[in-house]
């Protein structure tokens, strides 16, 4: 729930384990460099949105071939980056493929250190496997974190909540325990396939930062007709989320971002009842979650170089 001691219009809340006070409005990467949006757009967004008390910043190394971070890290100058707390995610699987991708990371944003950086669309059973092998990405991660390139690490994924906690069983296999997960809330997730139902209690219980997404789903949750943009955001804020992201890609969908945040209220059981009979019929079989039921959301399966190598102990063994 929203920190009580918030100035203006801008709650704040705690990111789980880390202790870091973070906007509850997060604002999205991937938006900022679509067709319809050019540079002096983006930049003023971002600064707009952290002048208005958005200091969650999300990205990834693969949003828009790179153009999405570069923008960001030009937004991030004269005295905005310190403002501002950034996240990015990586796709690589290997240690090699994820190293150069959070490099690459780095010199586009512009920073010598990245907030957050967070394992990108874990949506196979196979990806905790490859992340947390001997040579894979999670390692690289954390030879980064020694090396003060990023403080904090997470993981996200859109397609199925049980791969989310396959995910945290393998970590905890391997003695780690993660600072942040991302993952789809919204009004129609409660009724099918739902993230809010299986993982975020174990989120809770764990102390890790939960990063609410896809609460609009880039808008065609709207078009079931049932619900308001304003009701879908303040949903995924009444729950026990840290940040909810949400794409913005112009200066009224900001406006309507921070109104969303200014405005809430905790909602009742009554409330939250009401919100989901009104989405159950529409959402009974993920129709209007097309990150969950459709590859079009899965960018790595367009792009599998981006995950790197299999590990070499298992290309050996597929040889002999």
């Amino acid at each position: 729930m929203p920190d009580a001691s918030s100035p203006g219009d801008m709650p704040y809340r705690i990111l789980g384990r880390t202790g870091e006070r973070v906007s509850a409005i997060g604002l999205g990467g991937w938006h900022l460099s679509l067709s319809h949006v050019d540079e002096a757009l983006s930049i003023r967004i971002v600064r707009e949105a952290i002048d208005r008390g958005i200091t969650f910043l999300d990205n990834s190394w693969d949003y828009n071939d790179g153009a999405s971070e570069i923008r960001m890290g030009r937004a991030l100058r004269d005295g905005y980056r310190q403002r501002a707390f950034v996240m990015t995610k990586i796709d690589g699987r290997s240690r090699v493929e994820a190293a150069r991708q959070l490099n690459e990371s780095l010199r586009r944003l512009g920073v010598d250190c990245i907030d957050l950086v967070q394992h990108h669309e874990v949506i196979r059973f196979e990806d905790p496997h490859r992340i947390f092998d001997d040579e894979g990405a999670n390692a690289a991660l954390i030879e980064a974190r020694q090396a003060g390139k990023l403080r904090f690490i997470g993981f996200t994924g859109h397609k199925d909540p049980r791969i989310h906690l396959h995910m945290l069983e393998v970590a905890d296999h391997a003695g780690f325990a993660f600072d942040t997960v991302q993952m789809p809330l919204n009004v129609m997730d409660a009724h099918y396939r739902s993230f809010e139902r299986l993982v975020l209690p174990e989120l809770v219980k764990r102390n890790i930062g939960v990063l609410g997404m896809k609460s609009l789903a880039n808008g065609v949750i709207l078009k079931a007709g049932a619900v308001t943009a304003i009701e879908c955001l303040q949903y995924a804020l009444d729950l026990p989320t840290s940040v909810v992201i949400t794409g913005i890609d112009r200066l009224d969908r900001l406006d309507q971002a921070v109104e969303a945040a200014r405005t809430f209220r905790p909602m009742d059981q009554a409330q939250r009842s009401a919100l989901l009979a009104k989405t159950a019929t529409a959402a009974a079989h993920g129709a209007f979650e097309p990150f969950k039921t459709t590859s079009i959301f899965d960018s790595t399966a367009s792009n599998p170089a981006w995950l790197g190598e299999e590990p070499e102990h298992v290309q050996q063994l597929m040889s002999e």
